[in-house]
């Protein structure tokens, strides 16, 4: 059965504007007729991102995420056809996407239920992931301090919900990772249990950052986190951690970039459109600024509406 996420309140524009889901990739009042057009990637000067960082990808048309209020050409062989898309990324800069480099970042409290986090009502970015997905070295990459949320070598050890203040505007947050069986059984289920109610009942939260382990072939678990993120309507993008790590062939070890085409072959059977999804790398920093500039025009889209 295909999942058509739904659209929370929380992205509803009060004009006669189409509504927006960080699912979708047609998100904007533009109809796309074409059949799989490629999209190249020139950078502009009003982009945040450093020009040095950005290779021109190709997509089709059909696979990219397209934010809200985006107007594309209605004639893909045009020379304006060819738009934005974030490096290793299938997501289009839109017009919201600025203010996104991180100045200040600081821990604020951890919470075991929804109802004792934060109450400032400011946007905020839930990671999530797999155990010893490396989620905590992203966030430490994300804001450029290595020990911001502390790392361990030992899986599972975040059992809290951690917020993180950004520039004194918005919030991300360190949940609990799932899937570690080392884990004493009623501490997954307290683990689950809070983790779900936070994605359920968060008004603030602006867009669940999945984390998934690029570096090694899929994960029932992962699809199945992913799945149950759109039937219950959360809004979701996919971050494939890990991308600089390179498996020898003779060993039987796939490239990232196989990985990653897989897990997306594999998650249309759950979805009709595909997810925003984003390629990164803690070692290297890739994905740091796109990562960001993703953040910024969901989190100013959603300040605005």
């Amino acid at each position: 059965m295909l999942l058509q996420p739904r659209l929370l309140p929380r992205f509803l524009s009060i004009s006669s504007k189409p509504r927006f889901s960080p699912f979708s990739a047609h998100a904007t009042q533009l109809t796309l007729p074409f059949t799989s057009p490629p999209i190249l990637s020139p950078i502009t000067p009003d982009s945040d991102l450093d020009p040095s960082t950005q290779n021109p990808i190709t997509l089709p048309l059909q696979k990219l995420f397209i934010p809200p209020e985006t107007e594309l050409p209605s004639d893909p062989t045009s020379a304006s056809a060819h738009t934005r898309v974030l490096t290793g990324s299938n997501i289009v800069l839109g017009p919201y996407a600025y203010d996104s480099q991180v100045v200040n970042a600081e821990f604020v409290k951890s919470s075991v239920r929804t109802v004792d986090c934060p109450t400032d009502g400011l946007p905020e970015f839930a990671l999530v992931g797999r155990s010893n997905v490396g989620k905590s070295s992203l966030l430490n990459s994300i804001v450029r301090r290595k020990k911001l949320a502390l790392t361990s070598k030992k899986p599972g050890k975040t059992q809290c919900i951690n917020h993180f203040r950004i520039n004194d505007k918005w919030y991300l947050v360190d949940l609990p990772g799932y899937g570690y069986a080392s884990a004493p059984h009623e501490s997954r289920l307290n683990w689950e249990e809070f983790t779900k109610d936070y994605f359920l009942k968060r008004e603030t939260l602006v867009s669940v950052f999945l984390l998934i382990d690029a570096s090694i072939p899929a994960k029932k678990i992962d699809l199945d986190y992913a799945s149950w993120l759109g039937q219950n309507q959360i809004p979701m993008t996919i971050i494939f951690t890990k991308c600089d790590k390179r498996k020898k062939k003779k060993n039987g070890g796939r490239r990232p970039e196989e990985n990653v085409e897989t897990f997306q072959s594999l998650i249309s059977e759950f979805f009709e459109s595909t997810p925003p999804w984003i390629m990164t790398s803690s070692v290297t920093n890739m994905g740091r600024d796109e990562i960001l500039l993703h953040m910024s025009q969901l989190r100013n889209y959603w300040l605005k509406h």
